[in-house]
Order: structure tokens, then C-alpha cells, then sequence
């Protein structure tokens, strides 16, 4: 019986074993996609205790919480931090099989020095301990990031932000680490939510440009793409809860967005028609600059109302959908490859149905001298565990080039998140691992060495940043 959590955890082959330790385990972390916020590394501010840093904005946590039948109050209500995470406390012994309880451990772990399993017998000892060291030098943010070995922090950022704390960090000789801003449009994409003109008056004030025509709406997009390039942005991001695609002309494009500035109701047609014209826009913007464009699909977001009224958006009520996107990604990406502007593409989907999907799609866009141009990105928020990881790389080792996968990222907004990459990391050698051992793939040891520094950094570092 292997002991839980011990130096060889999820590696069940000697080389397995080998691939990890000497190999994988001591590579940086290219973390390319994350939601932490970049004032908080600016500042650089302990946390006064564990739930500050731990519990908050966890919706993760927050979810497995609410299945446990916590009360709303001890999750994002009102009760103190110790109380909440008391409530955490008692959650976890009960979540064999889900990540969080490898997770929780691994982050307690790796950051406290904490190898006591977290219960409600523990919680008191262990909250002290936390807190204790949370308000030493090397319990800051930055540290976090620097102790994890990150080289890269991509955060996500809407068009209208002022990118100042980007500029400081870039700025400050003491970071050792980048924190680059990613361009996420979703303000201007979704013309149907009743924030839209709002929004479009931050752009105005944010591109100097008046916004009053679909042609102006890009003239300012623009701007801003201009803009987040001189900031160090290489990349975009996007939400796709529906992957459909209708091709319109710029004329109907413009009438489409004047009626929704008139405050006329839109036929799901036209809104369809306008994201599609606006997503092949700024697709455009994108391969001009050589950013990478991230497609997230298949989310049903807010499906709990009146949690969302109380708590807001991201609050843990989203889920997978089960909408077809074959046929949309694939007239999406050939308008775009038509005109030789579409960019390097990591495609994410939620529901793991969609996994083949993804793996044929994958092979139908290239380009000379870019390997893996469109890749089939890391298993995605419901799909970062165990089994979806190994679903996810399987898939692509049969359908596509495993070699040429850039990995994993957090896509988290936690600053103790980066255990994720060691359980990613631990998964790609196991599987890799067995595949030796079984004889289906060669044991060469300059192969399998090359392979593995390329799946943990090589790859993702070449395909964000090498022009």
C-alpha cells in the first residue's frame, strides 16, 4: 500500500518515477492563462489569514461547499474567516476523488510545510500554523509566485484596463518573474447584455475614440490591441458558450450594432451574425501582432439566479453545456486561415464529448514553421482532474502530436494554484511512463528526456512568445 501524498504520488512505474524526478519536477512554470489580479503582486501585501488568500473568490471550493449543504453565510456570507474555514475544514474529508482533496493537501503542503491531513480535528492547529507564517517576509504574493519556480503569469484583462500595475511590475528589476496582461473582449462581443453601452462608454474613454458606428467599435478595438502589444500582451482570451458562426457583410454589421445603440430588440440572427463579424475582426488584429487567441467554449454560466443576485457572477453556479460546435469552430477558423490571418489558436472545451472534436480539428489548420499551430488545450476547469486529464492527452496523443502539446495552466485566481502544474506534471509522466513500461513507446532515454521538457515548458514558451 503506498502511502497518500509520498514523493512518487500518481506515479505507478519506475519510469514513471524517473521521467518526474529528474527531469519534470525542477522545470519553470509558464503559466499562460490565470485570473490572479496583477495589483495584488504590485503590492505585494500579506494576507491577514488563510481564508483571505485560500477561500476567497474560490469557486471551486465554494461549489463542493454548497454540495456539502454549508450554509451560504459560512461560504461568502458574513460569518468570520475562522468560521468559514472551519466549514472548509469539515467539507474535505468527505471529497476522496475530487482534486480539491489532492489539491488542498498538495497546496498545504508545498507552501506551509503541512503534511497533517486537513479535518475539523485539525483545522484549529492548522489555521494557527497558516496564519503564524502568513505574516512573515516569505508569505507574500510575489513569493508564492517565485517559490513556485513561475517564470511567465498571464492574467486576463478587459480592453478598457489601463495596464498600470502591468507597467509597474514590468518596470520593477526586483520581479524576477513576467506578469503580461491577456486581451479578454467579452465587453464588446456580447452586444446583447444590457452592460454593452455601458461598456462601450469605458472604450471611449479608454481609446480617446467615439464609439458610435460598428467601423469606430473596431477602429477602437484596435487601438486597444495596439495598446496591450506595447504592454507586453501576447494573447487574447475568449468566452464561447455557443460556438456558432454566421457569416455577415460590414454593411449589415453596422446595422445590426446602430439598432442595438437605438436600444432595438435584436433577432438571435443578428447577434449571432455580429459576434461572428467581430470575432473574424479581431482574429485579424490578432495574427497581425502574432498574439496567441484562446477559444474557452461550452460554459453555462449563472445557471442559479438567485445565487448570482446574491454573490454576483463566478460565484460557482456555472456548468458544462451540451451545445454542438463542430460546424461554428469550423467555419470560424477557415474564414479566418482564408486570408491568411488566423492566428496561433488554443482551443478549450468544457464538455470532455467534445474531446474528438477538438483532436480532428486540430489538424485541419497549419502553417510552415509553426508546430502545432492550433493546439487542443489542457483539460479545462470541470475537466483539470485526474481522469480528464489523462482523457484529455490521450486523445490528443491518438489524433494528433503529443510532442507538441504547450500543457498545462491554473486558470485560476489563487495565489497557491501552481501545485496544479506538479499534478499536471505527475499525470504526463505516468501516462508517458506507462506507455514505456508496456512497450508502446520506445525506452530512449534522449526521446523521452526531449518530450518531456517540451511538453513542460519548450513547447508553451516557443508558442507565446518566439516570433
Amino acid at each position: 500500500m503506498k502511502p497518500f501524498l509520498d514523493k512518487d504520488f500518481l506515479l505507478t512505474n519506475p519510469t514513471a518515477e524517473k521521467l518526474y524526478h529528474s527531469i519534470m519536477k525542477e522545470l519553470p512554470i509558464f503559466d499562460y492563462h490565470c485570473h490572479l489580479d496583477p495589483k495584488q503582486i504590485w503590492e505585494n501585501q500579506n494576507f491577514e489569514n488563510i481564508t483571505q488568500i485560500w477561500l476567497a473568490g474560490d469557486h471551486y471550493k465554494w461549489r463542493a461547499m454548497r454540495i456539502h449543504g454549508v450554509s451560504e453565510n459560512l461560504i461568502t456570507g458574513d460569518a468570520s474567516d475562522w468560521e468559514k474555514f472551519e466549514a472548509w475544514a469539515e467539507t474535505v474529508p468527505h471529497l476522496f476523488g475530487n482534486p480539491l482533496y489532492h489539491w488542498t493537501h498538495m497546496e498545504l503542503r508545498t507552501f506551509f510545510g503541512i503534511d497533517t491531513l486537513l479535518s475539523p480535528e485539525t483545522a484549529r492547529a492548522i489555521w494557527d500554523e497558516c496564519n503564524e507564517k502568513l505574516q512573515t517576509p516569505d508569505f507574500t504574493p510575489r513569493r508564492f509566485i517565485e517559490k513556485s519556480n513561475v517564470q511567465f503569469v498571464g492574467t486576463t484583462d478587459d480592453p478598457t484596463d489601463s495596464l498600470e500595475f502591468h507597467q509597474l511590475i514590468k518596470n520593477d528589476p526586483a520581479i524576477p518573474f513576467v506578469v503580461a496582461p491577456t486581451f479578454r473582449p467579452d465587453g464588446a462581443l456580447f452586444i446583447e447584455k444590457p452592460t454593452f453601452q455601458e461598456w462601450l462608454k469605458k472604450l471611449e474613454s479608454a481609446s480617446n475614440i467615439t464609439v458610435d458606428s460598428y467601423n469606430s467599435l473596431v477602429k477602437a478595438m484596435q487601438q486597444r490591441v495596439d495598446f496591450f502589444t506595447e504592454n507586453g500582451c501576447s494573447a487574447s482570451d475568449h468566452d464561447i458558450p455557443k460556438m456558432v458562426f454566421k457569416e455577415i457583410s460590414k454593411d449589415e454589421a453596422e446595422e445590426i450594432f446602430a439598432k442595438r445603440l437605438n436600444n432595438e430588440e435584436l433577432t438571435n440572427d443578428e447577434i449571432i451574425g455580429y459576434r461572428s463579424a467581430l470575432l473574424v475582426e479581431l482574429g485579424k488584429m490578432y495574427a497581425d501582432k502574432q498574439w496567441v487567441m484562446q477559444l474557452h467554449m461550452g460554459a453555462i454560466r449563472n445557471n442559479n439566479t438567485r445565487i448570482q443576485r446574491l454573490v454576483g457572477a463566478d460565484a460557482g453556479v456555472d456548468s458544462i453545456g451540451d451545445n454542438l460546435l463542430a460546424e461554428g469552430l469550423s467555419r470560424f477558423l477557415d474564414a479566418l486561415d482564408q486570408t491568411n490571418s488566423l492566428p496561433r489558436t488554443v482551443l478549450y472545451n468544457l464538455n470532455p464529448r467534445d474531446n474528438y472534436v477538438l483532436g480532428t480539428m486540430i489538424g485541419n489548420f497549419f502553417e510552415e514553421g509553426i508546430p502545432g499551430k492550433v493546439q487542443f488545450g489542457s483539460g479545462w476547469w470541470f475537466n483539470d482532474q485526474y481522469d480528464g486529464m489523462v482523457q484529455q492527452m490521450t486523445d490528443l496523443a491518438n489524433l494528433g502530436v503529443l510532442g507538441h502539446f504547450i500543457g498545462m495552466t491554473t486558470d485560476s485566481r489563487s495565489l497557491l494554484s501552481y501545485p496544479r502544474h506538479e499534478y499536471f506534471r505527475r499525470i504526463v509522466c505516468n501516462i508517458i511512463g506507462t506507455w514505456v513500461e508496456e512497450g508502446k513507446a520506445p525506452n530512449d532515454e534522449v526521446i523521452l528526456e526531449q518530450m518531456i521538457k517540451n511538453i513542460g515548458f519548450n513547447n508553451v514558451q516557443r508558442y507565446f512568445l518566439e516570433r
